[in-house]
């Protein structure tokens, strides 16, 4: 696939921490209940910390007690793109950022307390917070 913001493994590099090009460009996940965004409870954006993309608005995050910060539907339909992911000898879906390809987390459907049943499952190194 193509993105609207394509750089090489070297310039992502130069402009991400260790931890965040791990997660972001090698697909790494990080521990659960250590991230700096799963007790965020202000009104407002969640983007990608690559390249800045709006992805969830914080009316659409809830606690899924996975230890992640969980959302149950993107900022736009076109916010994410999903890929079947079959490493680590299962079958699940990746979530991505469509605007960079960015590695965010998986989406499960085993959210039964939401209006779509989705869990986007997301690690805090792959998004950043943008207050209202």
């Amino acid at each position: 696939m193509t993105y609207k913001v394509e750089k090489s493994d070297q310039e992502w590099q130069s402009e991400l921490d260790p931890q965040k090009f791990a997660v972001l460009r090698e697909a790494a996940t990080e521990r659960p209940w250590s991230g700096a965004l799963l007790d965020e409870k202000r009104e407002g954006v969640y983007v990608c910390a690559a390249c800045g993309a709006e992805l969830y608005t914080s009316d659409s995050k809830f606690d899924s007690g996975s230890g992640w910060p969980s959302f149950w539907k993107t900022a736009t339909p076109d916010s994410v793109e999903l890929v079947e992911d079959r490493a680590l000898g299962m079958v699940r879906t990746e979530v991505k950022c469509a605007n960079c390809g960015s590695h965010l987390g998986h989406l499960f459907d085993d959210a039964y307390q939401t209006p779509t049943g989705d869990r986007y499952c997301m690690n805090s190194l792959a998004l950043e917070f943008k207050p209202e």
